[in-house]
């Protein structure tokens, strides 16, 4: 079976949207959830969060920054173009119910999966308050699309271009410290930052979810890839999260992980655009 592409879209600079006919994944998913994509028959498995999905016309949303070779290769795929497999919806969908007020932080390209999570948790019946945040106002995505979900909204951005001059969690700390009641925070981003807003967060004593994307393969739990280490259990990101309370996560290790594979990913790219010049579809 192939997946049509619907759309293509580039939002900022190396950050892309794509649209992706899957009428049975629509059905399916819910906010925090996950599908894994491979281009053709030889190509890599990787895990996206789920941006958006329209049950109506059938489609799921995905929003991916180019890191590597295949994400890469992503770019180059045209509307009218097809996947060879799009897999989901995967993953533990996000505990949405009616809390009171919630706090949404998305650095970066994890704006994108705060995305579904703060018009489901508007949708419950909370009080959305978003922050997101990037290095300068050229690199802020979906800012109108958040204003219409959250019942107030901030933008952070590290050089000041845009909003307050700085990070995301100088702002979680305002408002933490204002008379805000605030019922549970939800961080997606780099895991530096929502390392950070972990320990911003950790002495007020206010539920800090953290969504974690680490190598992953199989998506099912069963290859171990994904393995990460929460409150000194080990789990698997596939099927026990993505999410996890940020306070027994093991960042450093997480990060160590991530970077095991960084010299054979960079070769990858490197062969990539010097055969292909980044933008045929052979290997």
């Amino acid at each position: 079976m192939s997946y049509n592409i619907l759309e293509t879209r580039n939002l900022v600079p190396d950050v892309h949207l794509m649209k992706v006919e899957a009428p049975d994944i629509a059905k399916a998913a819910k906010a925090g959830q996950f599908v894994i994509l491979r281009i053709d028959e030889s190509g890599e498995r990787i895990p996206l969060t789920i941006a958006d999905f329209d049950v109506d016309e059938g489609s799921i949303t995905v929003i991916y920054q180019v890191m590597g070779k295949t994400t890469r290769q992503l770019t180059t795929l045209k509307t009218g173009e097809i996947l060879q497999d799009f897999v989901g919806p995967l993953g533990t969908p996000s505990d949405i119910r009616k809390i009171g007020t919630v706090l949404m932080v998305g650095g970066g390209v994890g704006v994108a999966p705060v995305f579904p999570q703060a018009r489901a948790y508007r949708e419950a019946g909370n009080h959305v308050i978003s922050i997101i945040g990037a290095r300068n106002e050229a690199m802020l995505i979906l800012e109108d699309e958040m204003a219409e979900v959250s019942d107030e909204l901030y933008v952070a951005t590290d050089d000041g271009s845009k909003g307050h001059h700085g990070f995301v969690t100088d702002i979680v700390k305002d408002i933490l410290d204002s008379d805000q009641q605030v019922d549970r925070i939800v961080i997606i981003g780099p895991p530096i930052m929502m390392k950070v807003g972990a320990g911003v967060t950790a002495s007020y004593g206010v539920e800090t979810l953290v969504s974690l994307n680490p190598i992953m393969i199989d998506g099912t739990g069963m290859c171990g890839g994904c393995r990460v280490s929460v409150g000194g259990e080990t789990k698997f990101a596939c099927v026990d999260g993505p999410e996890f309370n940020a306070a027994g996560v093991d960042f450093d290790l997480l990060m160590s992980r991530l970077s095991l594979y960084r010299p054979q990913e960079k070769q990858a790219l490197e062969n990539y655009n010097t055969k292909c010049g980044g933008d045929c579809r052979c290997h």
